[in-house]
């Protein structure tokens, strides 16, 4: 059976200050969508692990150096498996892209080994190791309050994305070492995300503010996030994360198909796809 590793959206994104860990603390409304990397796994009798990575973005992952690696090999220091794995992923979701593959992978290979049955300790720990997003994978919509504390949107919304990535692969590190203001920390408002029109509403009035640092060094970012918001039906247009993909927030999958196919004409050579929440 091949597990099923969710892709994320940051539908908002505000970094307040930078804590005493170094890390950039941040606030951000964001989902899972159905783009997936398909994960098969299985023990095996070995003194090794062996990972393989296939599909379109398989040649971007660091083969010998990867998050899943990092992770076989903290759960045997901390002693809490001692078999090895045969894992492949196909990896379908973009990367140095801002959805969060590697950490989704993470999360999927976390769900299967322990039932979903995580104790806060551990996730912690793996978190430390590859990174402060891996919670986000185990909400479907959510609202990140710092980088220690998410709350479950009880209330799920179906939204409806164009994804699209120019050839271009953004560094989280560097990115985040442009940040020079601050936002201020703002409190999750349940009254304005309890409708699907309030929720938009509420997503429309804020932004991405790692944005303007992307589209800064890579001037195709804020071209295509132009044409993305000016096909009819999208309510905004921003990036996820830090990363390159590009996405506009639909009012329904048709008019985000037609402009999927607008924008398939002008950029035939970028990456680009519908999404939907799960």
């Amino acid at each position: 059976m091949a597990l099923s590793s969710h892709a994320k959206i940051n539908l908002t994104l505000k970094v307040n200050y930078k804590n005493k860990k170094k890390l950039h603390e941040i606030q951000s409304y964001f989902c899972l969508i159905d783009l997936v990397d398909k994960i098969k796994i299985k023990k095996i009798k070995s003194i090794k692990d062996k990972i393989l990575f296939k599909g379109p973005f398989a040649k971007f992952v660091n083969k010998s150096n990867n998050s899943i690696l990092s992770l076989f090999t903290l759960l045997r220091r901390l002693g809490v498996i001692s078999n090895f794995y045969s894992v492949t992923v196909v990896k379908n979701i973009p990367v140095f892209a801002g959805l969060g593959g590697g950490a989704a992978n993470v999360a999927t290979i976390l769900k299967y080994l322990f039932k979903r049955r995580i104790n806060r300790s551990l996730l912690n720990q793996v978190e430390e190791k590859v990174g402060s997003d891996l919670k986000l994978f185990f909400f479907k919509q959510g609202f990140m309050k710092n980088l220690g504390l998410i709350t479950n949107i009880k209330k799920k919304h179906k939204l409806f994305f164009l994804l699209i990535q120019p050839n271009v692969k953004c560094s989280t590190k560097e990115i985040y070492a442009r940040v020079k203001n601050y936002s201020q920390k703002k409190r999750l408002e349940e009254n304005r995300i309890k409708t699907k029109s309030k929720f938009i509403s509420h997503l429309s009035k804020s932004s991405n503010d790692l944005q303007s640092i992307v589209e800064k060094k890579y001037p195709i970012i804020k071209e295509l996030l132009i044409n993305v918001r000016n096909n009819k039906g999208c309510y905004f247009s921003r990036i996820t994360g830090s990363g390159s993909v590009c996405y506009g927030l639909f009012n329904n999958q048709i008019q985000a198909k037609k402009a999927l196919n607008n924008l398939k004409i002008k950029y035939p050579k970028f990456w680009s796809t519908l999404a939907k929440t799960v």
